[in-house]
């Protein structure tokens, strides 16, 4: 199981982290400006609040190469850290692979594959529609969708950070926007980073992050409590096990 790190000290696989946020708005205030006392109250309790909600719709969107982009689009519970999803990747305005993961702290399954079903039940798994891998441990250079994965996992927990840790440092205050229709706070973080966070009950709507020369946007909605299955063990055939097929079908 991850440990888990505190909203200033987060930084997870190939840099995740500092996910830091939102406030009150002022017509005079000009962006860049330092964060106030009332934003900082709102930013230790950011992550925390992910958690109490308890879990959110989410939308992930990575464009990885020219004319290449990979979409999630989901749910995930934020307490249990378990989440189920459709990927999507397109390539030069045409889907090119479209799948149905699932994942929990440690492992990620993948499925709904065509063919996928036919090849397991051949190597000897007939009932298996999902291949389950563990997640990478983010040494070296993880794979794009567990470093994804990853940034949602981070986007919670359990406790409050200190209001004064973000009265130091680059956090600053860079606008409104709306997101999704809903009227948002916009604050830049480290290394280009930036959050939105609604304006009426102070969730994280949105989070913008370079990973790795890509920009991972992550925006969420209908925050709330999330009650998600995982693929049972009969459904389950361990990517292990099936080596070849698992590399055939890139899982």
């Amino acid at each position: 199981m991850r440990a888990r790190r505190q909203l200033v000290l987060r930084v997870g696989a190939a840099g995740l982290g500092l996910l830091l946020l939102a406030g009150c708005t002022d017509d005079q205030r000009q962006p860049g400006e330092p964060v106030t006392e009332d934003d900082a109250a709102v930013l230790a309790e950011l992550l925390h609040l992910n958690h109490e909600e308890g879990g959110a719709d989410f939308v992930v969107t990575v464009p990885f190469a020219d004319d290449a982009v990979l979409t999630l689009t989901g749910q995930i519970d934020f307490r249990r850290q378990v989440g189920q999803a459709q990927a999507v990747t397109v390539v030069g305005g045409e889907d090119r692979d479209t799948r149905t993961l699932f994942f929990d702290r440690d492992d990620l399954w993948a499925g709904d594959v065509p063919g996928l079903a036919e090849a397991l039940a051949a190597d000897g798994a007939p009932e298996a529609a999902y291949l389950r891998r563990t997640l990478s441990a983010g040494e070296g250079e993880p794979p794009l969708l567990d470093v994804v994965v990853q940034v949602l996992q981070n986007l919670a927990a359990e406790r409050p950070d200190r209001p004064a840790a973000f009265l130091d440092g680059p956090y600053r205050w860079q606008g409104e926007q709306a997101v999704d229709g809903r009227p948002a706070t916009v604050y830049r973080l480290r290394d280009e980073r930036t959050v939105a966070v609604d304006d009426s009950d102070r969730t994280l709507v949105q989070y913008r992050t370079p990973l790795g020369g890509v920009e991972v946007t992550v925006t969420l909605a209908e925050h709330g409590t999330r009650r998600l299955a995982l693929p049972t063990a009969e459904e389950t055939a361990e990517a292990a096990d099936h080596p070849e097929i698992a590399e055939a079908f890139g899982i």
